[in-house]
């Protein structure tokens, strides 16, 4: 398999999977539970998870440890099992994926908030990314992927420690909402201050992922290419869900999304994938858009 940054510097569009979560909860993942709770109690469905995105052509295969930094895992009084949850989960993809498809170790916010909005201090987040992310490097990660963050300088925290281990590529993408006024994440970022951001703690990719649906996001990803010539991340949502029942369903068919794909490579996404709502399926619809552009 070729380097990651060769193939994006060669003007290769790389096709990331979808939800993970989603797909949990169809195994039983009860809502509330930490979804990384299953990395010990049923590894088998990681597995199967990334098979079936493998399955659907992703070149980029996530960890279920969104949620796996010490801070976030101490809500469930499972603060000292970093080290175990995050290389569990790794050690599952790469069962499946051997060397057909990239690693991403995936690293979400905290849940607390960095001094004067919260009690943690810079370098104590600092410390909290460099422990996960040391564990999902020594796991065999091949690219990590600093996700759907609303705070700047919680993300520039994780970007800083991801950056501490040696050249391995990292991702950064924000969540932002749409307002009257244009995009901004729930902590008041726009999107030129987060490429500001991400790009001087050294984000080597740089995008967007979650909270909107395909058409929100192909806007993001025109702002987002207007303000950096480094490579785009975009995983949207299957749309904004209903609540039907007790049951979250996202409208946004597969279909729906890839007649959307074409608008996300004319804007000049280097890296397409789905976050929540999206399926195996919703990936498949996404490779076929991606394959058929490249030849056309």
């Amino acid at each position: 398999m070729r380097q990651f940054h060769d193939r994006l510097a060669a003007g290769e569009v790389l096709v990331a999977d979808g939800a993970m979560g989603t797909m949990l909860m169809e195994r039983g993942l009860k809502a509330g539970n930490p979804p990384e709770s299953f990395n010990m109690e049923r590894p088998d469905a990681l597995e199967e998870v990334a098979r079936e995105y493998l399955d659907a052509g992703a070149d980029i295969i996530q960890t279920n440890t969104f949620g796996a930094s010490r801070l976030k895992l101490a809500q469930y009084s499972l603060g000292d099992m970093v080290d175990q949850i995050n290389n569990i989960a790794v050690l599952a993809v790469r069962r499946v994926v051997e060397r057909h498809a990239y690693i991403s170790g995936s690293c979400g916010p905290t849940g607390q908030f960095l001094k004067p909005y919260g009690d943690v201090e810079p370098a104590q987040m600092l410390d909290v990314f460099r422990e996960q992310i040391g564990a999902l490097v020594s796991a065999g990660v091949d690219l990590i992927c600093i996700e759907t963050m609303s705070d700047l300088r919680e993300a520039t925290c994780a970007v800083k420690a991801a950056k501490e281990f040696s050249s391995i590529p990292v991702m950064a993408t924000m969540t932002f909402d749409h307002t009257p006024k244009g995009f901004y994440t729930i902590m008041g970022v726009t999107i030129e201050e987060a490429v500001k951001g991400l790009e001087a703690a050294g984000a080597d990719i740089v995008g967007s992922n979650c909270g909107n649906g395909i058409e929100n996001m192909v806007l993001i990803a025109r702002e987002f290419r207007k303000l950096t010539e480094l490579p785009v991340l975009i995983q949207s949502n299957a749309g904004i869900p209903e609540l039907i029942g007790d049951t979250a369903v996202y409208p946004e068919t597969p279909d729906f999304m890839a007649e959307k794909v074409e608008d996300l490579l004319r804007a000049g996404v280097n890296i397409i994938g789905g976050c929540c709502g999206t399926t195996p399926e919703h990936i498949r619809a996404i490779r076929k858009v991606v394959d058929a552009y490249k030849h056309s």
